[in-house]
């Protein structure tokens, strides 16, 4: 082997061992972001619809009356606030997937936000969705459990 050869390969070796979880903060911070606003979202959305499942349908109000019922203001604002909320995590999502990973850590995060992305996967039992779904979801849950990082969103049916 060469010096240059060897030079190469020392320097390669360099770069793997500093690909760390140190290498991926940025993508920590990103999730970080990312779990405080999925908690706000998932908040403003159980509050939405509690205040539809347990509200009695409002009055009928014809075309041309000016104001609402106040379930309907309510409602409206709280729409708003998870419109807000969506606009403050679509850049975060999007940041996070065009991040690279360089440790499984990194990974860990990648995964977490995709199983966020296609939480419909785990609306049933994994012998019940269908076959791409479950090689997804099986990807997912076994990149988590190497990379040690829970699913901790809230997934549906769950």
């Amino acid at each position: 082997m060469s010096n240059d050869q060897s030079a190469n390969r020392i320097e390669a070796l360099g770069r793997s061992k500093s690909a760390t979880a140190g290498d991926d903060r940025g993508l920590l911070a990103l999730e970080a972001q990312l779990d405080d606003l999925v908690a706000q979202l998932l908040a403003a959305q159980e509050a939405n619809g509690a205040l539809i499942t347990s509200s009695d349908p409002p009055p009928a109000v014809p075309d041309d009356a000016s104001g609402g019922t106040e379930n309907a203001l309510v409602s409206e604002a709280q729409e708003k606030c998870v419109e807000a909320i969506l606009a403050r995590l679509h850049p975060i999502e999007r940041a996070i997937m065009a991040a690279p990973a360089y440790s499984i850590v990194g990974l860990g995060v990648k995964a977490r936000h995709a199983a966020y992305v296609m939480s419909q996967y785990w609306d049933g039992p994994t012998d019940k969705i269908d076959w791409e779904a479950q090689a997804i979801r099986l990807l997912i849950e076994a990149v988590c459990e190497v990379a040690r990082t829970p699913l901790s969103f809230r997934m549906r049916g769950n």
